[in-house]
């Protein structure tokens, strides 16, 4: 179906049109605020002036901010402050901003190139090295000059980032067909989408050249055609490709439609097919199987950079079509993803955000980590007040119930939105203007509401004209008119696709969870220093109805939740759990284990005996794991020390892997243990081939390959004999192809014996 689109379509607000009166969302932003404030310019630059061979002024920052992608935090850093002085306006903030590009500036070569790494690592992009996401680091560069550009003017901003357009386009558009594809293999952030809003700005058709070459056209034919090819891809990578696409056709124009229809359908998939209750998608940074989400609930999933990548979205895809059902879906993952991200005590945001009961929220530090998630953070807590309103002409649609103040300066109206939701069903709206206004004034009908809304114009009850999910009151509006309005709700619940019955309660538009508890809260990493939750014991992640069966439980669901007096706080009936379940909005949730999702289980039944039996199961297997690596995922192949020559990732048949050519090799550290096996996975599809695998340089086996074709992986498992791992705490584990290309994929295990063959 193809996705209605209007002629005129919306504008957004600017950031300092909307003030917010929310005081949670208030809080959020002051938070922010003083986080931004405390960093240290000089150790933010120290990586740029290093590079260009200038004397550091600082120590650069730890964390993530001491390896190859260091420099990202400065993009994303440049971007959120520029957000912070639009609305503020705040001259020591402004110092900060002319300072950091006055920098910059020195700091860019004679080419243009300005990072805080060598270009060296492009390099290594090009020719199949190992590298981590240069190009990603690139886009957050040149987004965050734009965005200090457009926010305060300096036309310095403007000539180091025209330069760096310089920079990209000279090496982008050199590229042959084959090291095009080869870039575009690994994650490169948006940088089609950054390239297209520095040609807006400067007109040169070098930028506009450079910015195609990062188009993926194949990808976006494949979704175009409503084709779901995002299994086994890296999702923080897929969704700035799509809102680049969207922007080539916000750029050029109707003759580049087919990149719109490529976004909306990218949109679609994503959001009906590989999305939880709380608007956030993925395990392990990756789209699985569509409509499988239930066995794909782990400590690791819906990473945060996602949400923050939808909503950008979101946001362009509303204001060309108008759809109400991108208003929704930003409505739910504002609310359930980037506002349950932030620990309103500390203002630290989080990197994953478990969808598996049992697990709690993990911050980052606020100068340790500097993780992906942590930049994007800067910017979401920065523009909180975006997408509330839009308006086009005399339109004005009213998206999100926030308590708000419109600064309407092209119609000369301050419109007030004063509203307690989700803890009471009201909302009002109250115009300030000097002389009457003919305005049409559009108010989402959200998903969640129950019932009919009610509306009032100054105390009186009205029957607004309904048109594709908006109440619309056109009149002419005086100084002190109000509109009154009541959005009828109460607890509902959602399933899985893959599992009709686990389900996720929510009221209203705020997910609810449950929480369970403080014990043996110890955090463990993954990744590179990424800090992730563990759940060492056994959480009882499942509820029995009593007396009934399921489908007659849920068939009559509303009389089996029970609102706790005038708290947002709601408890079962007629279940195992009814006295210790306390169901709250999750955005709240921040201090204890939580479950959003549960199993649904009938008493005695065999599915309950399954239930038990497969957690238990899980839980030996983590014990029992002594390391692992994420194939083809660069953050988690960089952690454990990744070399190789000739060698690169990818996805192959919706798995991850690591290819490599003849002649060349790949290898990681792994820790050890005496008595360890070494679980790999190969590809049925290598036939006739054979991979060498070493063991800090001895040989420790040969994999010969099936001489039968057949189009699936499978796992090994090899002993590492003592001699190869006493006395070591780690070795060095490389593999070599003999004859032609081979490779591995999905998740490397280095495992205890005694576990691995049972």
């Amino acid at each position: 179906m193809k996705a209605h689109f209007s002629h005129t379509p919306l504008k957004h607000f600017e950031l300092d049109q909307v003030q917010l009166r929310d005081e949670v969302l208030t809080h959020a932003f002051k938070k922010e605020w003083s986080y931004l404030t405390r960093y240290e310019a000089d150790r933010l630059l120290a990586g740029f002036r290093e590079t260009k061979g200038l004397q550091p002024k600082a120590d650069k920052y730890p964390g993530w901010e001491n390896t190859e992608i260091r420099g990202h935090t400065l993009g994303h850093y440049l971007t959120a402050v520029a957000q912070a002085y639009s609305q503020t306006k705040d001259q020591d903030l402004l110092a900060r901003i002319e300072y950091l590009v006055a920098e910059l500036a020195e700091c860019q070569q004679d080419s243009g190139y300005l990072s805080a790494f060598p270009e060296t690592l492009f390099d290594n992009v090009e020719n199949r090295k190992p590298a981590w996401v240069p190009w990603y680091t690139m886009h957050k560069i040149i987004a965050g000059l734009i965005a200090v550009y457009h926010a305060a003017k300096l036309q310095q901003a403007y000539h180091v980032v025209n330069r760096l357009g310089d920079w990209v386009a000279n090496r982008a558009c050199a590229w042959t067909d084959e090291v095009q594809a080869t870039v575009l293999a690994v994650e490169y952030g948006g940088m089609n989408d950054c390239l297209y809003d520095l040609y807006k700005l400067t007109g040169n058709s070098r930028h506009l050249e450079a910015a195609h070459r990062f188009d993926e056209i194949s990808l976006f034919e494949a979704l175009r055609e409503g084709r779901d090819v995002l299994k086994g891809k890296h999702a923080n990578t897929m969704i700035p490709k799509f809102i680049g696409a969207l922007n080539r056709y916000l750029t050029l124009g109707e003759s580049e439609r087919s990149y719109f229809e490529a976004a909306v359908n990218f949109w679609d998939t994503v959001v009906y097919h590989h999305s939880y209750i709380t608007g956030g998608n993925s395990e392990c940074e990756h789209f699985g199987e569509p409509d499988v989400l239930d066995s794909k609930r782990s400590d690791v999933t819906c990473e945060t950079c996602n949400s923050y990548n939808m909503l950008k979205l979101t946001k362009e895809l509303f204001k060309l079509t108008q759809d109400i059902k991108y208003a929704d879906f930003y409505e739910r993952t504002y609310i359930n993803a980037i506002l349950s991200s932030q620990n309103p005590d500390t203002g630290m945001t989080m990197y994953f955000q478990p969808m598996a009961t049992g697990y709690f929220k993990i911050y980052s530090s606020p100068f340790e980590h500097f993780w992906c998630c942590t930049g994007t953070g800067m910017e979401s807590f920065t523009k909180l007040n975006d997408s509330i309103y839009f308006h086009a002409d005399n339109k004005l649609y009213v998206n999100q119930f926030v308590s708000s103040k419109l600064h309407w300066q092209e119609q000369k109206v301050t419109i007030t939105q004063s509203t307690t939701l989700p803890q009471t069903d009201q909302v009002q709206f109250s115009f300030e203007s000097n002389e009457p206004r003919q305005l049409a004034v559009h108010i989402r009908i959200p998903y969640w509401a129950v019932d009919a809304i009610e509306m009032t114009v100054n105390g009186e009850r009205v029957t607004p004209v309904m048109e594709r999910g908006y109440a619309i009151l056109n009149r002419i509006w005086m100084d002190g008119d109000t509109i009154g309005l009541r959005i009828p709700m109460k607890v509902a619940y959602s399933r899985l696709p893959d599992a009709p019955h686990v389900i996720g309660l929510q009221y209203g538009p705020v997910v609810l969870s449950a929480a369970l508890g403080t014990e043996d809260m110890v955090e463990s990493n993954t990744g590179v220093n990424v800090s992730v939750a563990t759940r060492r014991m056994t959480v009882k992640d499942y509820i029995v109805p009593q007396g009934m069966r399921v489908e007659e439980w849920l068939g009559r669901f509303d009389e089996h939740v029970i609102r706790r007096g005038e708290d947002l706080a709601f408890t079962l009936k007629h279940t195992d759990e009814d006295e210790r379940l306390v169901f709250t909005p999750h955005y709240k949730q921040h201090r204890e284990r939580y479950g959003i999702y549960w199993s649904l289980l009938e008493e005695g039944s065999e599915e309950l005996k399954k239930h038990v039996d497969k957690a238990e199961r899980e839980r030996r297997i983590r014990e029992a794991t002594i390391d692992a690596i994420q194939i083809g995922n660069d953050q988690y192949e960089l952690e454990h020390q990744v070399q190789g020559e000739r060698t690169y990732g990818g996805t192959w048949e919706g798995l991850n892997g690591r290819k490599v050519e003849a002649g060349g090799w790949f290898s990681y550290r792994m820790k050890v243990q005496p008595g360890a096996v070494l679980a790999v996975t190969f590809n049925h599809m290598h036939t006739n081939r054979s991979l060498d695998i070493l063991i800090d340089g001895e040989q420790l086996v040969t994999e010969m390959f099936p001489q039968e074709w057949k189009r699936m992986f499978y796992e090994r498992i090899f002993v590492l004999p003592d001699a190869l791992t006493a006395g070591k705490e780690a070795v060095t584990v490389r593999f070599v192809p003999r004859q032609k290309e081979n490779g591995i994929y999905g998740v490397l295990r280095m495992i205890k014996q005694d576990v691995a063959h049972r």
